[in-house]
């Protein structure tokens, strides 16, 4: 039972240690004002792994011998540890009202299509309103052209 105890110990003082170290402010930075109409805000991947483990070892110990003292116990003997990782994903540029990523990555063509594409879609939109625009109004000019030669 003074074992589980032990392990269960370790396990807290980890995570406590863990949860002091991580903030939300290091996942979405605190805002920066570049310019008048510009805000930056970085953006992070955070990692974090950890491991605990224990084990009773030696020759066992006699009532009264062990940390807890009501029960025959072997030696306890454990440990716990923790790794993180803080990597920069991006910026979110927030200008004249308009969000964008910039990413720091290595950004592969899609990803860059996939934010390009509002922009792009509005664009080849607007061609083609202009390209019928233009149609309509050449037939327009075609039926009239026919009508005075009658």
């Amino acid at each position: 039972m003074g074992q589980k105890k032990e392990i269960e110990m370790l396990m807290q003082t980890a995570i406590s240690n863990i949860k002091d170290l991580l903030q939300v402010n290091m996942v979405v930075g605190n805002p920066i004002q570049a310019a008048p109409e510009t805000t930056i805000i970085p953006v992070s991947k955070i990692s974090c792994g950890f491991a605990a483990g224990g084990g009773e070892y030696g020759e066992k110990q006699e009532k009264g011998a062990g940390s807890n003292g009501d029960a025959d116990c072997f030696p306890f003997g454990g440990g716990s540890g923790a790794g993180v990782s803080v990597k920069p994903v991006g910026f979110l540029a927030i200008e004249n009202g308009k969000v964008r990523l910039i990413s720091v990555d290595s950004v592969l063509p899609v990803e860059r299509l996939i934010d390009a594409a509002p922009g792009l879609i509005q664009q080849v939109d607007g061609i083609l309103h202009k390209r019928k625009k233009e149609k309509s109004s050449a037939n327009h000019e075609e039926t009239e052209k026919d009508n005075s030669l009658s």
